[in-house]
Formats: structure tokens, C-alpha cells, sequence
């Protein structure tokens, strides 16, 4: 037997109840929910469920639970709120409403910023919004300056951001199974440099460019350089320029026990520009773990992976002594690990989300560190240098160049 929506709300209770006990299937024919309610409000008024006895409104409630497929819960409610008003009416949905603090414009500049930029991590790209916005003005920064590092990885997935970028997480960097002999001892003092080399690969039989990665200890200002082979008649003029290019004085020069570094022109010229000259023990795989990072985290993100033929050396060095060493140093924020003791002892490694800093401000951030500039070096050089232009306009200068650069070379990658 079937019924509809017309009488149901007739049937008196031993029919419901006959209804109940049956496999019968109820067809009201109409599953709007206002329609529901108005069947609820009509039953519970036609039978008096006000005066019913308790077995009676027991016998209401499992019939509207079944005809209306309302859970018990649900309709607990509703004939509550039709005993306290005589009606049942839809209530409008009241969901909270979030005021919406980073607008589409400020995701698409997040986006451009963090494209130029190569995808820095989430605290040193908040320090680049920051600078942008108090260190040099850009008032389109306003919004994005104050934002957490949290909050970034967050707009890194929204829909805004993904529409305008799309990314490739590239093989990772190979990392050289090196050892220690010695390890120096800055004592919080700039000028204790970090070196080692990077291939750019293969192709036919013929080896690529060979890169020059150095980097201080202390202030990780990093200086880059490129060259066809790394035999000492191509080495030695590169390296005396990178050296050159480093605002303080060098004291210590550490490297692997590659060949291209320890020979005895390279220890001459160490000893030329009394320069102390170590290298890494046997089975100590961190002393030379801040430049290996750096080969990841900078050369092979910004260079790749692709083979570079050797006779483009040259233009890579130029390149690397004009735009990409002033970028890196100048307007390209780092991470300065703080030591922390454990409860058993051991001394790790915290990189607080507020101190990311550029090579530069860690410099300017020293004792004295005035004092280890090289001579003919000043404050107001470097400070003028730093100031000529934003973080984000020194990367895309930086990023033009580059790309100018390796479209030439055709680069594949």
C-alpha cells in the first residue's frame, strides 16, 4: 500500500502503528525541506500530541522518523521547537564569516616575489616582504609585510597562487662524501671562508663548466665563480678574484682534499695573501656542509642541471661577478643557526624564524665590523650598494641577466 502526502497526515495511530510493523515504504513525494516541516507541524497539531499520552507521542515520533527520514535528533528538535511555537519554520544557516585579510592582489605579488626570488624558504621570504616594505618603501608590500611564515606556506597552496605559478621540484643536489683534517675557528669573526667546486656535467664525452662556490662561515657571504677546467692555469685567476671580491679581510681558507685546491700553487697563493689554509678530516661530514648546502640551495637552483659547454666560462663569470654575487649578498635573506644544548648533552642546530638576515646586515650586525674591512672599503659603499635598488627589483635584474645568459648557451635542462 502506498500513500501520499495528502493523508498522511490523517492516519490515526493504529493505523500508524500498522504502518510501523510493516516493510511498507512511504512515498510523500516531495523531499523539500519546507514541505517536511509543514507535514511534521500538520501531524503533531491533527493528533493533539500535545495531551498524548507518552506511548501515543512515542508512536508519532517513530512514524514522522520513518515518512520524513529525519534522524532522532533532528526531530527531537523540531517538535520542541513546534511544542514552544505552534510552527516550524526554516531557520537561514548561520555560518561564521572570516574577514578575508590577504586579498587576490597580494597572493599574485607573493607569487611574482617568490618567483624571482627561486622559491626561498617560507622565513626568508617574509624577510624580503619586510625589507620591500620598510627598508625601501614599496607601499604594495604594505599588506604582505607582516605576514607569518606559517600563514606564507598557506597561500602557497591556494588556488590564486597556483594559477599564477607552476613549480618543479628538481632532482636534489648530490651531495661530495668528504672528511675533515681540521676544522677553523672564526670566533664570531668574518673572514673564514668555505670552498669547493661544482660540475655542470657531461655531454658527448666533452666535460662542462666547472663552478667556484665560496662562502664565509659566519656572515655566509657567498662569492661565485666559473671556470672552463679546473686545472691551475684556469683555477688560479678565478679564485684571486673571488677573494677579491669579499669586502673584509680573508684569514682561513678551508676546502675538501680535492686535488684542484690542495697543489702547491693554490698553497703559494694562500701564503702569498697569509691567508690560513686547512682541510677537512677524515670522516667529518659537516665541516664543508655550509658551502655543499649553498651548491644546492644556490647554484643548482638558479643554474640547473643541464650541460654548459666550457667555452661559455667566460660569460658565466662575468655574469656571476656583476649581477648574481651583488644579489646573493645584498638582497638574498639566509638562515643563522642557533646552538642549543639537549637534555642528554648534545649541541643541535635551531634556525629561529626571525633570524634570517642578509649576508650583508649579518656583516653590519658584528662587533667592529668596520674594522675587517679591506682597505678601500667603506660603510657607505656598501651601504649604498645595498640601498640602489629593492630585494625584488635586484632579482629581477638578476633573473633577466640569467635567463639572457642561459638561453645563449642553450642550456638544457
Amino acid at each position: 500500500m502506498q500513500f501520499s502526502m495528502k493523508n498522511l497526515d490523517q492516519l490515526n495511530l493504529r493505523e500508524m502503528k500498522e504502518l510501523l510493523a510493516s516493510s511498507r515504504k512511504v512515498a510523500w513525494g516531495n523531499e523539500d525541506v519546507e514541505a517536511r516541516y509543514a507535514l511534521i507541524s500538520s501531524v503533531l497539531k491533527v493528533q493533539g500530541y500535545r495531551k498524548m499520552s507518552k506511548a501515543g507521542k512515542g508512536v508519532v515520533r517513530a512514524f514522522l522518523q520513518k515518512v520524513t527520514d529525519t534522524s532522532r535528533a533532528q526531530l527531537t528538535r523540531l517538535i520542541g521547537r513546534w511544542m514552544r511555537d505552534r510552527k516550524i519554520v526554516r531557520r537561514a544557516a548561520a555560518r561564521p564569516e572570516f574577514a578575508v585579510r590577504y586579498q587576490r592582489e597580494d597572493i599574485v605579488l607573493l607569487a611574482a616575489t617568490d618567483a624571482v626570488h627561486e622559491d626561498l624558504s617560507g622565513p626568508a621570504l617574509r624577510r624580503i616582504l619586510l625589507r620591500e616594505f620598510e627598508v625601501f618603501g614599496r607601499q604594495e608590500y604594505q599588506q604582505l609585510a607582516g605576514i607569518s611564515a606559517s600563514h606564507l606556506y598557506n597561500l602557497r597552496k591556494s588556488a590564486v597562487y597556483c594559477n599564477q605559478r607552476v613549480r618543479v621540484e628538481q632532482t636534489k643536489s648530490r651531495q661530495i662524501d668528504i672528511g675533515e683534517r681540521r676544522k677553523p675557528d672564526p670566533k664570531g669573526k668574518p673572514g673564514f671562508l668555505r670552498v669547493d667546486t661544482v660540475h655542470q656535467g657531461h655531454k658527448d664525452g666533452k666535460p662542462g663548466v666547472f663552478y667556484i662556490n665560496s662562502v664565509d662561515t659566519v656572515t655566509q657571504w657567498q662569492n661565485l665563480g666559473c671556470v672552463e677546467t679546473i686545472s691551475e692555469r684556469h683555477m688560479l685567476p678565478v679564485l684571486e678574484a673571488i677573494l677579491h671580491q669579499f669586502p673584509f679581510r680573508i684569514i682561513g681558507f678551508h676546502s675538501d682534499n680535492g686535488s684542484e685546491f690542495l697543489n702547491h700553487r693554490v698553497a703559494r697563493l694562500m701564503n702569498k695573501l697569509l691567508i690560513e689554509f686547512t682541510k677537512s678530516r677524515a670522516y667529518r661530514t659537516t665541516d664543508n656542509a655550509l658551502v655543499e648546502g649553498k651548491n644546492g640551495a644556490v647554484v643548482r637552483k638558479h643554474i640547473g642541471y643541464g650541460f654548459i659547454g666550457a667555452e661559455h666560462a667566460h660569460e658565466l663569470q662575468r655574469f656571476f661577478t656583476a649581477q648574481f654575487n651583488p644579489y646573493l649578498n645584498f638582497h638574498r635573506p639566509c638562515g643563522f643557526a642557533a646552538l642549543v644544548k639537549g637534555p642528554r648533552g648534545r649541541i643541535k642546530r635551531r634556525y629561529p624564524v626571525d633570524d634570517y638576515r642578509t649576508p650583508f646586515e649579518k656583516l653590519c650586525s658584528l662587533d667592529d665590523w668596520q674594522h675587517h674591512l679591506k682597505t678601500g672599503i667603506t660603510e657607505t659603499l656598501l651601504r649604498t650598494q645595498a640601498m640602489r635598488c629593492s630585494d625584488t627589483e635586484a632579482a629581477r635584474e638578476m633573473q633577466k641577466a640569467k635567463l639572457g645568459i642561459l638561453k645563449r648557451v642553450r642550456i638544457h635542462f
